[in-house]
Parts: structure tokens; C-alpha cells; sequence
């Protein structure tokens, strides 16, 4: 494994530990109760700390595929997510989300910083990261 795979999975794990780590928190410290859509990316964000750490401990960049895809997913769902807290027109249409409504903002830092949005720049630096792994892949292989 090169120099930069190792980086790249290095900086992967270090961005989903974060993320991870930030949800607990949100949820365990603060006591915000997530809901379903934030289970949703929590489901996308969590296996992808495992993945890492067994891959970095096998040498095995080819696990990017995978993390890319599982942000991809997750970024998906975080920026719909998003976009109901943010945009009116989503809002309105947004789906029941059960006890906690998926539109509802336990932070609003700056006036755009939500959890959703936390997760969507933690999705993208992982996918942009993933995709740069598949590339220092090719080249060395």
C-alpha cells in the first residue's frame, strides 16, 4: 500500500470517527433526539468506521468502492434531509417522521449549520476521499 492510499484511508476514518463521534454526542450528551432520518445517515456513517479500520489494518484500498457508495447513499439522504429543514417548498411535502420531526433544528449555527448539513459535508469529504483513493489505486496497482 502506498504513502497515499494510507493517507486516504487514514483521512476517511478520521471523518467518520468525527462524524460518529458528533452524533453520539448530539444524541447521548445533549440529549437530541434523532429522528428516522437521522438513523437513516447514521446507518451509512457508522459501518463505514469499521470498514476503514479493518481495511487500514489489511492494507486494503480497495474498500474505497465501497465507502463511496455508502456516501454516497448517506449524502443523499443528508441533503433531502437538508433541504426539508431549509427549503419551504420541501417542507411542506416533507414525509411524517414519527416522534421527532425531520424538519425541526436542534442547532442553526451561522443560520445554515444543522446536523444534516454536519453529515452531508462529512458524506462528501469521504466520497471526494473514496474517489481519490480509487484513483491512487489505479496508479500504483
Amino acid at each position: 500500500m502506498s504513502k497515499k492510499e494510507e493517507n486516504g484511508l487514514l483521512f476517511i476514518w478520521i471523518v467518520s470517527v468525527v462524524a460518529t463521534l458528533g452524533s453520539l454526542y448530539f444524541s447521548e450528551i445533549r440529549h437530541y433526539e434523532p429522528c428516522k432520518m437521522c438513523w437513516v445517515q447514521r446507518i451509512f456513517m457508522y459501518p463505514i468506521v469499521i470498514m476503514t479500520t479493518i481495511a487500514f489494518i489489511q492494507k486494503n484500498a480497495r474498500i474505497a468502492v465501497t465507502t463511496a457508495v455508502f456516501a454516497i447513499m448517506g449524502g443523499s439522504v443528508s441533503l433531502y434531509h437538508y433541504g426539508i429543514q431549509k427549503l419551504s417548498f420541501l417542507a411542506e411535502s416533507a414525509p411524517s417522521c414519527g416522534a421527532v420531526s425531520c424538519t425541526g433544528q436542534y442547532i442553526n449555527w451561522l443560520g445554515f449549520i444543522t446536523i444534516p448539513f454536519l453529515a452531508l459535508t462529512a458524506f462528501i469529504l469521504i466520497a471526494g476521499a473514496s474517489f481519490y483513493l480509487m484513483k491512487a489505486s489505479k496508479t500504483t496497482n
